[in-house]
């Protein structure tokens, strides 16, 4: 099977990553480019001439990609806001190991970076078009989420559940509404780092439920935190083997445009798979690390038919039934009828 996200999978060096590539291809793009191409105010004049290059003459790099409009996805990528672990780490490293920080919750500043996400995400539009949100099971991806893609307070006899309770994990924040707002689900795919650093560590499932009573737990297995080990941290190139599961897992889901909060390790090793053929600074806007509560918009194309949607906005024309054969095709069937005779 083949998954796509608009820049083909390397060949890499280890065994267990390459093993895993033969199955399942993803393929990358970024949705909108920062790079311009020409002066945007003064119109580039193309000129059709006979020319005697090949299709081979052409660099793969400038090729643009062409896919199927229902073998796309596209993923809203977004890295959690400001944690109390981030603010600790980056004062001393060795905080990470503190127990003090497990789950870590966000900060303030951090609820300041999901409002102004949020303002973003509206003013874009682009809250409208987002059917699902999958969100890493811990405090702090799940407190993002919510904040950025859920609805405005909750108000009691409001006929359904809250996104977020009101003050959940220290927040000081008034409770979210889960009224008009596409699904939330969590995934354990997604999460950060397993082990050894405890803020990358989960709760158990049914203390997150009562906090986060709209969120769907149920795609997770155990209630206890059964992947995080003390004495062994997870890989990197592990973490980008748990990352092409958890994109091609996205092809067994209907829906088409997907938000997806996670964390800063999963999203750098996952996406550091991707954009090797292609020009280094789209390269590099795929791989470089993510900020706190940054959002990078990507498509992903499936080129192994692993997904089953239909298409829905294709037309097979023909309707009502004519005689329509095109003048190329024409041309060939008469070159083949005369060397036939």
């Amino acid at each position: 099977m083949t998954v796509s996200i608009f820049y083909n999978i390397p060949s890499p060096s280890s065994s267990s990553l390459s093993s895993f590539s033969c199955s399942s291809s993803c393929f990358l793009s970024i949705a909108s480019s920062s790079i311009p191409f020409s002066n945007p105010k003064k119109p580039v004049q193309l000129s059709l001439s006979h020319t005697s290059a090949s299709l081979s003459d052409m660099d793969v790099i400038s090729s643009p990609g062409l896919y199927p409009l229902h073998r796309c996805k596209t993923l809203h990528l977004v890295r959690h806001a400001q944690g109390v672990h981030n603010v600790e780490g980056e004062k001393d490293h060795a905080a990470y190991l503190s127990e003090s920080l497990f789950d870590a919750h966000l900060t303030p500043l951090g609820w300041q970076q999901v409002d102004h996400l949020r303002k973003h995400v509206h003013e874009t539009g682009l809250s409208k078009k987002i059917e699902l949100v999958i969100v890493s099971p811990l405090l702090r991806t799940m407190q993002t989420a919510v904040g950025v893609f859920g609805s405005e307070g909750y108000k009691d006899g409001i006929d359904v559940p809250p996104l977020m309770v009101e003050n959940a994990g220290e927040s000081n924040r008034p409770a979210i509404s889960s009224l008009n707002c596409p699904p939330f689900v969590a995934v354990e795919l997604c999460r950060e780092h397993l082990g050894v650093h405890p803020c990358d560590r989960r709760k158990s499932i049914g203390e997150y439920r009562p906090v986060f009573p709209a969120i769907d737990f149920s795609l997770i297995a155990s209630d206890e935190d059964n992947l995080w080990e003390a004495n062994s941290r997870e890989k990197n190139e592990e973490v980008a083997v748990r990352g092409m599961k958890f994109l091609n897992w996205l092809w067994t889901r209907k829906e088409r445009e997907i938000a997806i909060v996670t964390h800063s390790g999963f999203l750098y090793h996952t996406l550091s798979v991707f954009g090797n053929d292609c020009h280094p600074s789209v390269k590099s806007e795929i791989c470089t690390h993510f900020a706190n509560c940054e959002l990078r918009s990507v498509v992903i194309v499936d080129r192994s038919m692993m997904g089953s949607d239909p298409a829905t906005t294709n037309y097979p024309g023909k309707i009502p039934s004519g005689l329509d054969l095109p003048s190329d095709v024409a041309d060939e069937k008469l070159l083949n009828d005369g060397e036939g005779k």
